[in-house]
């Protein structure tokens, strides 16, 4: 096995080993003192939501919900292709897909299209993947 291939492994494994650490129910502090500080926290209607994104070298984004009162409401790793079929063209906006899927590995621009283009890395059960988001004006 490459080391390319044994990091995305490890990648991936650290991933679903976070998902299965951090259960609902569990305080912040205690979600804080498992991951360290999020690479992001955003506020949610009723509570917030903590980003642990590998982006741009990883390929896991786990995201943390949490109530008012400072509680694990769930935890999701976010980089599947289910999680990316939710993303609905037209009607999702930047501010939208960096809240459910964190910040991108990278945002470029090609001749061909007038916006930007997010472009996420993730991997499925066998191979590295990438999800490109076009955005237009």
């Amino acid at each position: 096995m490459n080391l390319q291939k044994m990091m995305s492994s490890l990648a991936v494994l650290l991933a679903l080993t976070a998902c299965a650490t951090v259960q609902p129910g569990m305080w912040r502090q205690d979600v804080l003192a498992r991951y360290g500080k999020p690479s992001r926290v955003l506020a949610l209607g009723a509570g917030e939501r903590l980003q642990y994104s590998g982006q741009p070298a990883g390929q896991s984004a786990v995201m943390v919900d949490m109530d008012a009162a400072g509680r694990v409401v769930s935890v999701r790793q976010v980089m599947t292709a289910a999680e990316f079929s939710r993303i609905e063209p037209g009607k999702w906006t930047r501010e939208e897909v960096e809240r459910e899927f964190g910040r991108p590995a990278s945002v470029d621009h090609v001749a061909s299209w007038p916006g930007d283009i997010m472009t996420y890395r993730w991997r499925d059960s066998t191979q590295d993947m990438y999800f490109f988001v076009y955005l237009d004006a």
